[in-house]
């Protein structure tokens, strides 16, 4: 495989960092590479917050759920779908502009996920670390304002950056078997994939955490359909002008 492939899967999150910090234009030129990813009619859908106020990050990291490394971390990014700035250039020219479809809420959430992967790809070819935060979505409005994220606007995750703590360096988690994610032609069943990667994952959690995680990639999906469904973010969307008509 050439090296690029084989840094993709790679792919670690780290949330233990040493005290070194990036250099601003090494920032600079992963948000570069991260403007660099495709992008829907080149509309470019997206913001970045670059959080630098140690008041600012400790709170975020609160709101995320406690995630300390937000606050520890060398850099901490928001990146936001942002449907403002394309909206207003467009209504400038004299156009009828249209808000608020549920089309525009998915350009500018791709769009902002395809640029931060770039982005996550370029920093760990740098020999960077970086873990996304999803938890930004725990309380969405609390850090819009905290932000100042105007209308149209929303914070999609959140990604820490940093120098990793290489003797607290996790494994490379495994992933689902291609067979299960690559169907020819039409949808097909994967159940006894899934099930064989279960296994695996069980393998993976015991020996990661010295016998003392019992549990597989299954069981590990329960609270995302339990107890993590964040019902309050289609009015926190709505509330931002994205009606989703």
């Amino acid at each position: 495989m050439n090296p690029t492939i084989e840094l993709m899967k790679s792919h670690r999150s780290v949330r233990q960092f040493t005290d070194q910090r990036i250099p601003r234009e090494t920032l600079l030129e992963l948000i570069r590479a991260g403007q660099g990813a495709a992008t829907s009619s080149h509309v470019q859908a997206y913001s970045v917050i670059h959080v630098t106020n140690p008041t600012n990050r400790e709170r975020i990291a609160e709101l995320a759920g406690g995630q300390d490394y937000i606050a520890t971390c060398s850099d901490f990014l928001v990146f936001c779908a942002d449907m403002k700035r394309p909206t207003e250039a467009s209504e400038r020219t004299g156009a009828s502009v249209t808000r608020g479809m549920t089309e525009q809420l998915l350009v500018a959430s791709v769009d902002t996920a395809l640029m931060a992967q770039n982005v996550a790809l370029a920093a760990e070819s740098e020999g960077l670390g970086i873990c996304y935060i999803g938890g930004i979505r725990n309380n969405p409005a609390a850090i819009s304002d905290l932000l100042r994220l105007p209308a149209h606007v929303y914070p999609v995750f959140g990604m820490c950056l940093g120098y990793p703590d290489k003797e607290n360096l996790p494994e490379v988690k495994p992933r689902l078997p291609v067979e299960a994610i690559l169907k020819e032609d039409a949808y097909t069943d994967d159940t006894e994939e899934v099930a064989a990667f279960d296994e695996s994952m069980r393998r993976y959690y015991s020996q990661r955490s010295g016998g003392r995680k019992d549990s597989d990639w299954s069981h590990n999906l329960t609270p995302l359909f339990d107890t993590k469904l964040r019902p309050h973010m289609r009015d926190f969307l709505v509330e931002r002008g994205f009606e989703m008509k």
